[in-house]
């Protein structure tokens, strides 16, 4: 009889700690399930291949305009140009950070593959950049010539990128990638328009 006991004892004593052990696994289980779940809602919207795109193009564009906002502030000469360019890097560094987060998150690469010429496949899209000897000819500039060069050239490159954002506005429906077009549009046309200003006093 006490051995029938003890033999009932030991088979509650297994049961319970059974049940516990499934507790635990199920709870470590919807522990991660929800912290999957979490992850995917972080995620940014969906992209098309034009959204690819355009941020691949776009943030080469922006860091050359970065590039030669670094040029102003160290050879520029009047005050609206050094304006200029701290608004320019204001507005574009965080944009450079924002596309390459969104690239990294699509799993898609921050540099367009070379297609089979060597150029980057989507090259079209970077419209108005400036090329190596443009860039060593306004580095060399000085004076008043440097901000009526800079301004000419910023006039160039800032088209591009309305283009390019007006390209992109046509095909999206990520809404991110429409903001921060609709924010180059805007943005860079004001910029121009004080430039052309600028450029006609």
């Amino acid at each position: 009889m006490r051995n029938k006991n003890l033999i009932l004892v030991a088979a509650t004593v297994l049961t319970g700690l059974a049940l516990a052990a499934c507790g635990s696994s199920a709870a470590s289980h919807q522990t991660m399930g929800s912290g999957d779940m979490s992850v995917v809602g972080s995620s940014v919207a969906p992209a098309n291949d034009g959204d690819i795109a355009f941020a691949q193009s776009m943030i080469p564009h922006h860091q050359q305009a970065v590039q030669m906002a670094d040029m102003a502030l160290a050879h520029g000469v009047t005050g609206d140009v050094l304006m200029l360019a701290n608004q320019i890097k204001a507005a574009q560094d965080p944009e450079i950070a924002k596309m390459t987060a969104w690239l990294t998150a699509w799993g898609a690469p921050i540099q367009m593959a070379p297609s089979m010429d060597g150029m980057d496949a989507g090259s079209g899209m970077s419209e108005g950049m400036m090329s190596a000897d443009d860039m060593a000819t306004l580095d060399q500039a000085t004076g008043a010539d440097f901000d009526t060069l800079w301004m000419q050239m910023m006039i160039r490159h800032h088209e591009g990128a309305i283009a390019m954002a007006n390209q992109v506005l046509a095909t999206t429906s990520n809404a991110d990638v429409r903001a921060l077009a609709g924010a180059v549009v805007s943005g860079q046309t004001a910029e121009i328009a004080t430039m052309q200003k600028l450029l006609g006093q």
